[in-house]
């Protein structure tokens, strides 16, 4: 109760909710959730909320110096300064990366939902609270708070499929929390098991401090550590073989909720690997090396040829998705700049194009109400804006010049190469990037055919699809709205990789 009063006497928190930016693009889906309780209007308040959020996100990323770089937006509220606990908030390239990733999913998801036909409120406020989490994850300086407001995002998926899913939504449902329920546990292990590791005068959750802690000055045995967090990150992630938790929840959740994990969520195992593995755990990550890149490289071929033998549309994107983060993984492995650079940008890239095509994919489902291949065919003469939409997305999907994930791929390819040459021909690595390589005509592989027996050929039944309806505005814009930022941040990468490099050391 001290505790408590201590916080609300001190003016600095008052002052802390005009001053922090970054503060208030958390505040702003919780203030739209109190109004939707309080009987507000559900869909316009979460449009309202997440726009405000997209237009503040951006705001923040063109108005970021990056020449000084390092932390910006900063603000801080002491809660146990014994224990070295602050809810900071702070921002420098990679979190702003992965706000505006954030922001415009959130915004997208929100914008293409149709109308759900009970508990409206309930549905926008989880989302609401899956936006606020990622937010709060991405701005958090202390791994206390980002791992906390990981949680407060997941939770919300969790009901979402079980309520609003599709198909076995109650099997998914429960896979998912299994899986993710576990992979987080072992994440606070890590965290805990880091923390009371470091010595007395590092003991910090700040990772601006935790910075500083090598592997030289852990107590424990820091391989273990190290491994505790590849296990429950690479769960996270759906890094091979904890992949399996990912395509059934994909293609049994809902629309908007596929496409804030996917496209935002996932990347959260991603962030917070570079964040703590990477500057904390260097000669961890070189002994290991061999053992990740074997289970990556099982990510891009094994899930690679398992995407292939897909059926249905939904699963084919789930599939996909696991299959990328194999590539992205990769890039953290090389562990230089080039290559880290391709990891954020190929993140950034995947989240929007992955966004995108849940979206599309659930117009399409409701125009069509099956997503079997054997079903379709020849639609793109009757619905040619989804056609054309899904075009980008495949396009982008696998690496065409152009789009963000071309230039993250080529610049995981570039920092591999710089590896190999680093570790004198290391056979691994040089086994990795053939494998990479190979992902990359595996994916055109099955997402071009997957475009094919969707939109192309002979129509399938020319009866059944005769009334069928393409995307209005409201579905068209959220869909064409990510694809515009593809386009810009591919064809001007340095957009983000200039972002990327204040980051980095």
């Amino acid at each position: 109760m001290q505790l408590c009063l201590s916080i609300i006497i001190d003016p600095s928190f008052f002052t802390s909710f005009i001053m922090s930016p970054l503060l208030f693009l958390i505040l702003v889906p919780l203030i739209a959730i109190l109004l939707i309780m309080c009987g507000a209007p559900s869909r316009f308040m979460s449009l309202a909320a997440t726009g405000l959020n997209v237009a503040l996100g951006l705001f923040l990323f063109f108005h970021f110096d990056t020449r000084a770089g390092e932390w910006q937006y900063l603000q801080k509220i002491s809660i146990v300064p014994q224990l070295g606990l602050n809810f900071t908030l702070g921002a420098d390239g990679l979190s702003l990366i992965m706000l505006v990733l954030t922001t415009l999913v959130s915004f997208a998801a929100i914008w293409s939902t149709p109308k759900i036909e009970h508990s409206p409120a309930l549905f926008y406020i989880c989302l609401l609270f899956i936006s606020t989490g990622l937010v709060g994850a991405f701005s958090s300086l202390d791994t206390f708070f980002l791992y906390s407001f990981h949680e407060i995002a997941l939770i919300p998926v969790f009901i979402m499929i079980g309520i609003w899913g599709s198909g076995d939504r109650q099997k998914a449902a429960w896979k998912a929390t299994l899986y993710l329920g576990a992979g987080s546990f072992i994440v606070l292990l890590g965290i805990i098991a880091l923390y009371l590791a470091a010595p007395i005068n590092l003991r910090s959750f700040d990772f601006r401090v935790m910075k500083e802690l090598s592997q030289s000055n852990i107590s424990h045995p820091a391989s273990w550590i190290y491994l505790l967090l590849v296990v429950g990150l690479g769960t996270l992630v759906s890094l091979f073989p904890f992949h399996s938790w990912a395509p059934s929840t994909y293609s049994s959740a809902p629309a908007p909720t596929a496409m804030l994990h996917a496209g935002v969520l996932k990347k959260f195992g991603l962030y917070a690997f570079i964040r703590l593995a990477l500057p904390i755990f260097p000669s961890a990550i070189a002994k290991f090396s061999t053992l990740l890149l074997l289970l990556l490289i099982c990510n891009i071929l094994y899930i690679g040829y398992v995407t292939m033998a897909q059926k249905r549309l939904d699963f084919t994107i789930a599939y996909s998705s696991v299959m990328h983060m194999g590539t992205i993984f990769l890039g953290l492995i090389a562990f230089n700049r080039l290559s880290i650079s391709g990891a954020v940008l190929l993140m950034f890239g995947h989240g929007l194009s992955v966004a995108a095509l849940f979206c599309l994919c659930a117009a399409l489902y409701r125009r069509t109400n099956t997503l079997d291949y054997k079903d379709l065919g020849g639609l793109a003469r009757l619905i040619p804006k989804i056609s054309l939409l899904f075009g980008f997305g495949t396009m982008a999907s696998i690496g065409l010049p152009g789009f963000t994930n071309f230039a993250g791929e080529m610049l995981i390819f570039f920092g591999t190469t710089a590896a190999v040459i680093i570790n004198k021909g290391s056979l691994s690595f040089i086994i990795a990037m053939i494998a990479a390589l190979w992902g990359v005509v595996i994916s055109a592989i099955y997402m071009l055919r997957a475009y094919r027996n969707v939109f192309f050929g002979p129509l399938s039944n020319i009866q059944r699809w005769e009334s069928i309806k393409d995307l209005t505005f409201f579905e068209y814009a959220p869909a064409s709205m990510l694809f515009l930022f593809l386009l810009i941040t591919g064809i001007f990468p340095r957009l983000i990789v200039n972002l990327i490099h204040t980051a980095l050391p």
